[in-house]
Order: C-alpha cells, then structure tokens, then sequence
C-alpha cells in the first residue's frame, strides 16, 4: 500500500509539472506571438575629395587643392519594440543610436565662422523616435497617440536603408526637412482599397532652430527634457497603389514656429509674427519587372523669415540656438534614382535570392532659395550625381557602394566622393 501511494504521489507531482510546463510553454508562445523586435543599421566609409575647411565656400581659391579626407561612420542603429495587447490595443517604440549614440558632441559650425559649439541634438544620449499606444477599430481606422513619425517627404516616410539605393540618406530632403521627423502627437490612419492615408496633430517646429544651409531640417529638435507646444503643426499623407508595383503620394505639413519656445513670452515676437511653415511633396516607388524607381519633390515655404535673424535667442550668447545668418523663405528638393537587378538575368544567383542592382541618381535641392533681405548663400545650391551597386546576399542584408559628386556654382569647387556601406534591415520576432 505504502508502495502504491507514494508512486500515485509521484504520478500526480509529474503530471503537476507537466501541465504547469506546457501552462507556462503556453503563456510563452502566446506571449512570443504578440512581441515585435527588430531594427535596422547602417555602417558607412566615405572618401571626400575636396576641402573640409571653413572657408571652403567664402575663399573657393584657396582650397582648390586641399587634401581629401576620410571618416567613418554609424549613421543609425535602430531597435523596434512593440507589443500587441489584445482588443485593438498596441504600443510600439524605436530607439535610434545616431553617430555613435551621443547626445552631445563638438561642431564646427561652419555658419558662424568656423566657431566650435557644443551642440545638444536631442534632451537625452539617444533619440526615442517611436513611442506610442494604439487602438485599432478596423483596417481603416487607427489613432495612434505618443511619440511618432511625420510622414512628410520620401525619405522620412520610407527611411530605412533598404528604401534607397545610396549609402547615405537621400541627400536634398536630409537636408531641407527633418530627418527622420519624430514628434509627440496623435495620429488618425488607415487603410481602404488601394489606398493608403494618415492625418496628424503635432507639436509645432521651433523657428530658433532654421538654418541657411539646414532651412527647418532642426525644427523638432530641443535642448530642453521636454518639447515646446506652444504652436501646433498638422500633417497629412495619402499613398495609392492602384497600379501593380507603383506607389505614388502626396504629403503636406503647416504650422507656425515663432513663438514656440520657452519661456513663453506674450509680448514677443510670437504675439507679431507667425512664421508660418508649409511644405508640399510628391514621391513615388516604383518596383516590378527587376527595376525600382524611386523620385520625389519637395517645395516649402517659410512665412515672417526675413524676421528670424533678430530673434532674441538666436542673437543672446546664453541661447542654446545663437543662429545668426538669415533663413530662406523658400527651400525645395527635387530626386530621382533608378536601378536594375543585373542578377535577374542569371538563374543560379535569382535562385538563391541573391540581388545586385546598378544605380544611378541625380537630385537638386537648395536650402536657401529665396535671397532673404537681399542676402545670398550661393554654395547651398546644389546639384548632385551618384552611381553605384546595392548588393543582397540576403533579402535583410546590403552592402553599398557609390561614387558621388555634388555640382555647386562656378565660382564653387565641385565636391566628389567615394562612399561604402553596409546595412541590415529585419525583424527578429
């Protein structure tokens, strides 16, 4: 009897084990199946065949010959994160390491004379360009609310490595418009037949932080813990893809950024001026029969800018923003690139998956597009070419290669370079 007892006692502690086991399997795959990690990288080499020296552009003489120079780099390593809790409920977040991870670093500014700042990009050592709950009522409708992206442009809208062929960002809109643009807001998307749409209410740009050479491209940026939303902004996106393999859409942004700053004051410049931002774009991707095509174009426009100059915390030595050269009232980007998968044509290769696609790329943009207050910038007009080789060994994988060289006016230097890269792009669970 004492037998028997003792080994129903085991069977039942067994047969406990065993079903907390695949209890806990249970929670654990149900729990595996609602996570969402992964990330995307980029490593980048360039060689620059022209000056790095301040007065490159206002003595283009005297540095006709300088040597080249190299640099390596990490553009982005970024890790996703999101969470699916159920009933239509979901959060999602995007930690992004910039050029290492910093979030303060030494610049030489080249528009104040060359003058070393310390520059704070961001409140913290890394930029958390996600972080957001969601509840989804249907296909069609989603409103998302937290830390997001502005959709705005190409580049911002598809920016990870494996949507562009060159190893950097697309140069014109990196330039001209926030790269990529995060703000805390709420967003309403969704998805009907063939097309694609997204509306946002969003903290407004910081008009103390616009650039001759950068225009609005540091507007979301504060050195502050918190962002200031004195000024609201709105964006909207509209994406179709009737066509099979083409998508085309338009975006837009308009709010005010003077006067979104801190402290607030009533009787300043906001209470006169506006400095109203608007921005149109147009892109499109196009990927079918071994080519992709991708373009865009980007015009803005800049309201009150011939103000900005006189603002007291771009001229105050105790500001953080201290921007003493005038602002355009106009910016634009114009891009295009095209490439073919020659691997296509080889059956070996296209069995494996393998992709090599030769590219070329021509873009024009300039920052400082309207001579505010009689004033010039001639060097920020720039045309540019690239032509190099994507190569996939894997679909999440590339590795990147280009010659490039940016055109600038005559009385400039032209500004080629040699550019290498490789970068990852995938989700892990």
């Amino acid at each position: 009897m004492q037998r028997l007892f003792f080994s129903l006692l085991i069977l039942a502690v067994c047969a406990t084990g065993h079903a907390q086991e695949n209890a806990d399997s249970t929670k654990l795959a149900r729990f595996a199946s609602r996570l969402t990690v992964g990330g995307y990288g980029e490593v980048a080499y360039s060689r620059n065949f022209f000056s790095d020296h301040v007065s490159r552009y206002s003595q283009p003489e005297e540095h006709r010959n300088d040597p080249s120079h190299g640099r390596f780099d990490i553009p982005h390593a970024v890790i996703y994160l999101g969470y699916d809790f159920g009933k239509g409920w979901s959060f999602g977040t995007e930690i992004e390491f910039e050029h290492g991870g910093a979030g303060i670093a030494y610049e030489k500014e080249d528009e104040e004379g060359g003058e070393w700042e310390q520059e704070t990009e961001h409140g913290g050592e890394v930029a958390l360009e996600q972080f957001w709950l969601q509840k989804s009522f249907a296909r069609w409708a989603n409103i998302r609310a937290g830390h997001i992206i502005v959709p705005v442009g190409l580049n911002n809208a598809h920016h990870e490595p494996l949507n562009f062929f060159t190893v950097y960002r697309p140069e014109g809109e990196n330039t001209i418009l926030p790269s990529t643009w995060h703000q805390t807001g709420l967003s309403f998307w969704g998805r009907y037949k063939d097309f694609r749409y997204e509306a946002q209410l969003i903290a407004g740009l910081n008009a103390d932080n616009f650039t001759n050479i950068g225009w609005i491209n540091r507007g979301p940026a504060s050195p502050l813990e918190f962002d200031v939303a004195n000024k609201y902004g709105t964006a909207l996106r509209i994406d179709n893809y009737s066509v099979p393999g083409l998508r085309i859409g338009l975006s837009g942004y308009y709010g005010h950024s003077i006067g979104n700053t801190y402290p607030n004051d009533a009787n300043g410049a906001g209470a006169t001026y506006k400095g109203q931002v608007a921005i149109g774009a147009l892109d499109f991707t196009y990927n079918a029969h071994n080519w992709i095509v991708r373009g865009q174009a980007d015009y803005g426009y800049l309201g009150d800018a011939a103000q900005l100059k006189y603002m007291y915390n771009r001229l105050s030595s105790k500001s953080p923003y201290k921007h003493s050269a005038f602002v355009s009232s106009h910016a634009y980007a114009v891009g295009i690139e095209a490439g073919y998968d020659i691997f296509s044509q080889i059956h070996s290769l296209r069995q494996r998956s393998q992709r090599m696609f030769l590219f070329g790329r021509f873009e024009t943009y300039n920052p400082y597009a309207s001579n505010t207050n009689g004033v010039s910038y001639d060097y920020t007009a720039v045309k540019r070419m690239a032509v190099g080789f994507n190569y996939h060994p894997i679909r999440q994988i590339v590795i990147k290669g280009e010659y490039s060289k940016r055109f600038l006016k005559s009385i400039y230097n032209d500004e080629p370079s040699v550019n290498i890269g490789i970068a990852y792009e995938g989700f892990f669970l």
